[in-house]
């Protein structure tokens, strides 16, 4: 049985299976030279390159859109907690 390949790419998308090192992930995150996608230190696809200015703006976007829908998750469970509650009841008589 053949082995397989544990880094390559498959349709122009790279993966890489081997364990991954300190220094490694560390280098795989942070590329000053490269663009805003660099290949992935584990797993397969793409991470943002945290060394480009447009990779924080999209961390910052994300994280600006997750406290949005956290603060409007918060106001909609307070104007719940106000609101009448309506029962019914649906009696059978069988």
């Amino acid at each position: 049985m053949a082995d397989k390949p544990s880094s390559g790419e498959i349709l122009g998308v790279p993966y890489n299976f081997e364990r991954p090192s300190m220094g490694r992930m560390l280098s795989s995150y942070w590329q000053p030279g490269e663009g805003m996608l660099v290949e992935k230190p584990f797993g397969v696809g793409y991470t943002l390159n945290l060394a480009n200015w447009r990779s924080w703006v999209v961390v910052l976007v994300a994280g600006a859109l997750l406290w949005q829908q956290e603060q409007g998750a918060s106001d909609q469970s307070q104007d719940r907690e106000d609101e009448p509650v309506e029962v019914i009841v649906d009696e059978d008589d069988n």
